[in-house]
């Protein structure tokens, strides 16, 4: 399906996006502040980057030779991925860490340390997620046959056990796009001519991913067995370890936000037609979390506020819980949903309750939107 011939529903309440930019735009100018990253970010990213490079370091140097020891700083930069994956790069490949667009792509190329790549997470990301939020066969971030995610996917017999086999694919998420995702998506994304986008070519793209996967290997993989003086089976055994703690946090935070009893589900109407226009689109696919959570929302990058960064990408994270304020008053007045959960702890059942009844095929119809 040709993810480009969606159209939205512009004669839906216009005025809506109209006066909530007005009331955005006032408040950085009022404020007299920039859009993009200010010395909390620049804190964020060193603290981040630290958390995943030093432990890497003192692994290559031998300042910790133990198995425990070692295990631990694996852990860590797992932790670290996470972190970056949540609160840099996610914002830099948004474009919203700076005006200055080399300083956003070097930082948002610190996803290739991650066993990523950037350009097709960017593709699955900022255009097909971003734009076609939670709309059958067309959110790449709901494309998983393992699991079903959405009431209009095809129900099939073992799904009702994801309520119990999820938590163990989501440890997968980013081993799963180290080895085969983003190959799997360049031979995808190239007969859909999204390359051209990101300025490649099927051959471009493929090269660049292989080149990238190499020293990320030599890197994190055959260096540490080099120097490291233990076996090479817990080595790997710590770098699984690593992806598994990453995967299931970037999983468990992403997937709380969309994949909720609250949320809506669509399927594209006749020539691709959608219902609402974008703005409320996102509103009623889309929910906040543990808004209340300083510390929380500190280390997911702001992504609790998942709301805000859905209709303001080009908007750093650190200024969401200012502008969430706006945006609720706004919704409120135009009688739109503005769906959140106190805790991450409800955020979690919901996912985990949406999950079962979808397993079991017993999900409302209304939940089907078209």
């Amino acid at each position: 399906m040709d993810t480009i011939q969606l159209k939205f529903n512009k004669a839906d309440r216009p005025e809506f996006f109209k006066v909530l930019n007005k009331r955005v735009n006032q408040y950085f100018k009022e404020n007299n502040i920039s859009k993009k990253a200010n010395l909390t970010m620049v804190f964020k990213t060193i603290f981040m980057l630290a958390l995943y490079f030093v432990p890497l370091v003192m692994m290559l140097s031998g300042v910790i030779t133990s198995l425990g020891g070692i295990m631990v700083l694996w852990a860590i930069m797992g932790l670290g991925m996470a972190g970056i994956g949540l609160s840099v790069m996610h914002d830099a490949n948004h474009g919203s860490y700076s005006t200055n667009k080399t300083i956003n792509k070097l930082i948002g190329f610190v996803i290739n340390f991650m066993g990523s790549y950037h350009a097709t997470w960017k593709i699955q990301h900022n255009v097909l997620h971003h734009s076609y939020t939670n709309i059958h066969e067309h959110d790449e971030d709901n494309n998983n046959n393992a699991m079903r995610f959405s009431p209009n996917q095809e129900i099939k017999p073992f799904h009702r056990f994801q309520v119990y086999y999820a938590p163990f694919l989501y440890c997968f998420m980013s081993l799963n796009r180290f080895l085969v995702k983003d190959f799997v998506q360049v031979i995808r994304f190239s007969k859909n001519n999204l390359l051209v986008g990101e300025g490649l070519t099927f051959a471009s793209a493929l090269i660049q991913v292989l080149l990238h996967k190499t020293w990320y290997i030599l890197l994190t993989i055959v260096l540490p067995i080099m120097v490291v003086d233990l076996p090479p089976g817990q080595i790997i055994m710590g770098f699984l370890l690593m992806h598994f703690i990453c995967g299931l946090i970037l999983a468990l935070i992403f997937q709380s936000a969309h994949i909720l009893e609250e949320t809506d589900f669509f399927v594209s109407g006749e020539n691709g037609s959608m219902e609402n226009n974008w703005a409320i689109h996102q509103l009623r696919t889309t929910a906040n979390f543990a808004n209340d959570n300083r510390l929380f929302s500190w280390f997911v990058g702001g992504l609790n506020y998942q709301i805000e960064h859905h209709l303001y990408p080009n908007i750093c994270h650190v200024h969401y819980a200012d502008i969430s304020k706006i945006v609720q008053r706004t919704t409120k007045e135009f009688n739109l949903p503005y769906h959140q959960h106190h805790t991450f702890l409800d955020a979690l059942k919901s996912h985990f309750s949406h999950l079962n009844q979808l397993g079991k095929g017993k999900l409302s119809m209304e939940k089907q939107r078209i």
